[in-house]
């Protein structure tokens, strides 16, 4: 039986492999074809590759001179960051500064006595305030949880509220205001103000504020010239060199906790012109003349001796900021702490037990010495700095609502926030804490960002020249040189070790970068700077003078830091234009590192550029021989058929004959048989 041959099982002379050695040999050209497809395929991958190399050159290369480049950017540097800190925008301009933070912003934060967080509380309509603001909760019962649950919901961005453990065995309410500034006062209405005071968070406190009018009945003038006094719309005008009084007449406790608070002005004409006087004519005497025959004759003038006219000197500058006083009814007076220039009115508080020590004050004097200072007052009050207005007063204050104030080169402002952003262009200040000392603040250009650019620039410039080189010559020492491959990638770029050895784009192009980079450009520092080499940037930077390395003579650049470092400290505007500079006055930059690095590398990366080209006939080369491949794959899958059928058709004939065979040998048996 193992020689009964059944079509389609067995084949009696091993066709299937007899086919496959001969479809073999036929395969031999489309398998050449599709060699060269995946060489081209590589070939396109290490083209592309080396127009990203370029496009990561370009890029740095326009960050250098576009308008985005780092040489605007700016940054902030305090002597005491603890006090007060900044963050520059490239607007901000390169300048110092000196401040001094007389007292940081707050807001209102309140503490209640020891409470129940489960008490229940009635029904009702609270009421909560901070500055102009009002929250308002229908609250339909519940516990005191419930209602701070309904208060932080409705006032994320205005009041907080949470319990604190104060103790270990109890907890107070603490409810404070999300705003900062004087403004921002933290207020109860309604069943709001009667919970408070039923917990200790307030108490309800006569209201002691006084007003201090500004008019003709309460104005006392006591300068030469009173007209040059004026009142408008209770605001007080005192002009250099007047003295004027507000009349007052109240009395406190030396415990008071009052407050005498005012708005003060200055209008500073820093060019006073004052009128020198002429020097005197002297005597007029008529000299007299005679005419005869049409003849004048004037007699010669007088000869009066006059004395040497010498002018008065100007009078002497006078800056005095102690304007203020007050004036107490035993006849004494007291100097308040001088104001500072301000064209704004600012805010000023002075707690009056520290000045009035008990004595009724009669009047608030304005004596302005200044020769060239006209000082101006509004809002004129006394009150409890405490009081919340509606006749409460907070119990267990944390913090008080207040303004930030600080000076800045002497002249003082406030700002209802720690954060300032409308005082220097360009500038946040973030003021931090109270200082007893300037705090100087330098702007600056960011000369780190800068130099992260430039090394940005060199590490693509180097891996763009890597890149070239590899592809462009089959040395492996140039494989080797690069230290920073790891393993793998070292051993793929060996794989692509002169592939392009012939190309003379790429040949031509590294010749052209090596130029762009080792030549000489103009800038406003030409004798000192014109050459990159000259801030620390250039090939074999760390081995000048010193013994030949080859390695080092690739092209590639290195950095020399503590150069580049003197360079952007001593040369910053040089160095700038080293990489971009405008040479016609058009704003626009048209020479320079940067600027020939991007003109150089434009047209391999533009749309429809050199690298597009190149890999756009690789595409239509592989397209070619993929349709090569299709030809061949059919004519091959038809050989093959034709073989198959062909050995089919021997084998069935073999089979038959080996029928025939036999039959014929049955036959000569039987025919045997019967003859016996």
């Amino acid at each position: 039986m193992s020689d009964v041959y059944i079509p389609g099982i067995k084949s009696r002379f091993n066709s299937e492999k007899l086919i496959e050695d001969l479809m073999r040999l036929e395969r031999i050209p489309r398998d050449r074809v599709e060699r060269n497809v995946e060489n081209l395929q590589t070939q396109k991958s290490y083209w592309q590759e080396v127009g990203r190399r370029v496009t990561a050159l370009r890029e740095s290369a326009r960050l250098l001179y576009s308008y985005q480049n780092p040489f605007n950017e700016r940054i902030a540097h305090s002597a005491d960051s603890s006090i007060i800190s900044a963050t520059a925008t490239r607007d901000a301009s390169e300048h110092e500064y000196r401040f001094t933070v007389k007292q940081t912003a707050q807001a209102d934060r309140f503490l209640s006595n020891p409470v129940d967080e489960r008490m229940r509380i009635e029904a009702g309509n609270y009421k909560f305030s901070v500055g102009e603001e009002e929250i308002s909760i229908n609250f339909r019962g519940g516990t005191l949880r419930d209602l701070v649950d309904a208060l932080n919901r409705r006032s994320r961005d205005k009041i907080a509220a949470s319990f604190i453990a104060v103790q270990s065995d109890t907890k107070s309410l603490l409810i404070e205001s999300r705003l900062t500034g004087a403004t921002n006062k933290l207020g109860f209405l309604d069943d709001a103000a009667a919970l408070m005071s039923s917990i200790g968070m307030v108490e309800h406190v006569n209201d002691s504020r006084r007003d201090i009018p500004i008019s003709g009945d309460t104005i006392r003038k006591n300068t030469s010239m009173p007209e040059e006094v004026t009142i408008s719309d209770n605001v007080l005008e005192a002009p250099p060199q007047s003295s004027v009084s507000v009349h007052v007449g109240l009395g406190f406790p030396s415990d008071t906790p009052m407050v005498l608070r005012m708005e003060t002005s200055t209008r500073v004409n820093a060019s006073q012109v004052f009128e020198i006087p002429q020097p005197p004519p002297g005597p007029g005497v008529s000299t007299g003349s005679v005419t005869y025959g049409g003849i004048t004759i004037q007699n010669d003038p007088s000869t009066a001796p006059l004395p040497v006219w010498t002018p008065p000197a100007p009078p002497r500058r006078i800056d005095d900021m102690a304007v203020i006083n007050l004036t107490f009814s035993d006849g004494t007076k007291a100097k308040l702490p001088p104001i500072s220039d301000s064209n704004n009115f600012q805010s000023r508080e002075y707690r009056l037990s520290d000045i009035a020590q008990g004595r009724t004050i009669v009047s608030i004097d304005v004596e302005n010495i200044n020769t060239h200072r006209g000082i101006s007052i509004r809002n004129i009050s006394i009150l409890d700095p405490d009081a919340m207005g509606g006749g409460l007063k907070p119990l267990n204050p944390v913090s008080g609502a207040r303004d930030a104030i600080i000076t800045m080169e002497g002249i003082e402002m406030t700002r209802p926030t720690n954060v300032i952003t409308d005082l220097i262009p360009g500038l946040t200040l973030n003021v931090k804490e109270v200082s007893s000392v300037p705090v100087q603040l330098r702007v600056s250009a960011d000369t780190e960002a800068i130099k992260d650019a430039l090394i940005s620039l060199v590490g693509n410039y180097n891996r763009l020249m890597a890149e070239v080189n590899i592809l462009t010559r089959s040395d492996a020492r140039l494989v080797d040189e690069l230290s920073y491959l790891t393993p793998a990638e070292a051993e793929e770029m060996r794989s692509r070790l002169g592939v392009f050895s012939g190309d003379p784009t790429l040949n031509s192009f590294k010749s052209n970068l090596q130029r762009t980079v080792s030549a000489a450009y103009p800038t406003s520092l030409e004798r000192d700077l014109a050459l990159l080499s000259q801030i620390g940037i250039g090939t074999d930077m760390r081995n000048r003078g010193g013994s030949y390395d080859v390695s080092r003579l690739r092209g590639y650049l290195e950095i020399d830091e503590k150069t580049l470092d003197m360079a952007l400290e001593t040369k910053l505007l040089g160095v700038k234009q080293l990489f971009g500079f405008d040479t016609t006055g058009d704003l626009i930059a048209d020479t320079g590192i940067a600027v020939n690095l991007d003109a150089l590398s434009r047209p391999f990366v533009e749309m429809g550029g050199i690298i597009a080209l190149k890999t756009n006939t690789i595409d239509s080369r592989i397209s070619q021989d993929q349709r090569r491949i299709d030809t061949m794959e059919r004519q091959l899958a038809a050989k093959e058929n034709e073989l198959k059928i062909q050995y089919g058709r021997m084998e069935a004939a073999y089979a038959r004959m080996e029928q025939m065979t036999e039959s014929l040998n049955n036959f000569n048996n039987q025919n045997n048989r019967n003859n016996r």
